[in-house]
């Protein structure tokens, strides 16, 4: 459509442009365009002559029942029944075929709980993996996790203390507890490296252990629970609707490739100082940040950019995504400018995505003490709210109504939300839109028949038919943008809009059944590949 509107353009006024179609507001036409008000300087013309001139050229066109021009010479298109019923077949159009992607869609680390905020990075990176897939893109989901350092000296500490010698006492903690009880573990440590000064030096040295592990108690002990950890990560974000990762990676074993790099490039891009070496992230809207201590022991960014080798050696790939809480930002800034001076190769592949703060309506989920909300308790939360409301509170129900909840604010927004709203099924939630498919597909048994998908519309369907057309589009959007909230908004609008359409129109039984048939299973099934592209399923029944 905007290729037959750029080549009425050439043909009359000999200029090459590309032409922007927006969507106005129905009365005003399924489409309108501003091309026009664009092309009045170039031509010494007023809009609205241009316009005017575009328009009778348009309303010769067969795509359009009627064309119209309003204020200074804005053109108001409005499609024929059969081109807008076309729109609703059209498939969105993948710009990313062939594209090799890498993407994160997990990262906890072992030795500590997993909670609300690792859940919110998962769900959104798997999200946004789904989104590149329909770009055409060939998307390998990996995870990376922090097996060694600080936070495992904390933990080890605590956990040490408790099994005193004995690490057969781990085995009498039942597994459904283990989370909890590698939280307190971690809590514990935190707080004793705060608050005594014989805890840390302990704990510093348990740390540097982590790397290479010497006592055989320590070696059984940092084996069980770290086995432990991944064990319950997998679960929860099986449990949160991702799809599985096809690797996953250690700071570990990214260590010492970031620490050959780092040293190999200095005093290039690193600055020694005082032992350590620095990159000066300064100079490129980051901070100066150590990537290498004083005793030689690599440190996160080193970490980060042996990570980069390792996923450009396993995969060669073009794109690389990383979602993590927006304070991050100015360090994954300064990592990236540092990985691209070091290996140019590496040059443009690595984005990181910044993400906002999840919070409870009644303050935040989290801290870095361990002082945390784990992700198992606000499963039993969306249970119990879904019981309330005598729903049957399935895995598949509870993950859709907490993806929904985190996809639905544009990235970089807070997450703020009251359990209780999140499971309704009236409001802008995901249960209310698995809810809205499980409707349309009990319409649809109740029909006589096989059912066929409409070929002409009615004055009654143009609403609707003129939503649903709008899929394609808002797909397009979201991938090209990496926003699951466009595909939120879009699926919400378009349930409330067959709501309207279904009150003032009897589908089952009547003259017009198999046509309205045709209309709400075209419904149902826009419905469900928007909630597949979220990472919800589409229950049949509810």
């Amino acid at each position: 459509m905007d290729t037959k509107i750029a080549r009425i353009i050439h043909d009359e006024f000999g200029i090459e442009t590309d032409v922007q179609l927006s969507r106005p507001e129905p009365q005003f036409g399924d489409y309108a365009t501003n091309v026009a008000l664009q092309l009045a300087g170039s031509l010494g013309k007023p809009p609205r002559e241009i316009a005017e001139q575009l328009a009778e050229k348009l309303r010769q066109v067969d795509d359009f029942a009627e064309v119209t021009v309003a204020g200074p010479g804005f053109i108001n298109l409005h499609l024929s029944d059969t081109n807008l019923l076309a729109l609703t077949y059209q498939k969105p159009r993948p710009k990313k075929s062939g594209q090799t992607t890498v993407i994160e869609t997990n990262n906890p680390n072992p030795f500590k709980a997993m909670h609300i905020g690792h859940a919110f990075n998962a769900v959104l990176g798997d999200t946004i993996a789904n989104l590149l897939t329909m770009d055409g893109a060939q998307v390998h989901r990996v995870s990376y996790h922090g097996d060694v350092g600080l936070h495992v000296g904390k933990s080890m500490r605590s956990l040490l203390h408790y099994v005193d010698g004995n690490a057969d006492k781990l085995n009498e903690i039942p597994e459904a507890e283990r989370n909890t009880f590698m939280s307190r573990m971690y809590s514990e440590g935190s707080l004793a490296y705060k608050e005594d000064e014989g805890a840390k030096v302990e704990i510093d040295g348990l740390a540097q252990e982590s790397f290479s592990p010497q006592s055989e108690i320590y070696k059984q002990v940092y084996t069980i629970c770290k086995t432990w950890s991944f064990e319950q990560i997998d679960q929860i974000v099986a449990l949160l609707g991702n799809q599985p990762i096809e690797r996953r990676f250690l700071e570990s074993e990214a260590d010492a490739i970031g620490v050959r790099t780092v040293k190999a490039n200095v005093p290039a891009v690193f600055k020694e100082s005082n032992g350590a070496l620095i990159f000066e992230g300064s100079k490129y809207g980051s901070f100066d940040n150590a990537f290498v201590a004083g005793n030689g022991r690599g440190l996160y960014g080193a970490r980060d950019l042996g990570l980069m080798q390792l996923k450009n050696d396993a995969f060669h790939a073009e794109k690389s995504y990383i979602a993590t809480a927006e304070e991050q930002r100015d360090y994954f800034k300064g990592v990236i400018s540092a990985a691209e001076l070091c290996l140019p190769e590496l040059r443009g592949v690595t984005t990181n995505i910044s993400t906002g703060t999840v919070k409870l309506s009644t303050g935040k989920m989290s801290s870095r003490d361990g002082d945390v909300i784990e992700i198992a308790w606000l499963f039993d939360q969306f249970k119990d709210a879904i019981r309330a409301r005598n729903g049957e509170p399935t895995d598949e129900i509870v993950a859709g109504a907490l993806r929904y909840q985190f996809l639905r604010v544009k990235i970089g927004s807070d997450v703020v939300f009251d359990i209780n709203d999140a499971v309704s099924l009236t409001g802008n939630t995901g249960s209310y839109l698995q809810y809205a498919h499980a409707r349309a597909r009990r319409i649809l048994e109740k029909i006589s028949g096989p059912i066929e998908m409409p070929k002409t519309i009615n004055s009654e369907d143009r609403a609707l038919v003129r939503k649903l057309g709008e899929y394609h589009e808002v797909v397009e959007t979201a991938v090209s943008s990496l926003e699951p909230h466009h595909v939120c908004n879009y699926l919400f609008e378009l349930a409330q809009e067959f709501n309207r359409y279904y009150e003032k129109n009897h589908v089952v039984g009547g003259e017009h059944e198999q046509h309205r048939a045709g209309l709400v299973s075209l419904y149902a099934d826009v419905l469900k590949a928007g909630l597949m592209i979220l990472g919800i399923d589409a229950p049949e029944k509810m």
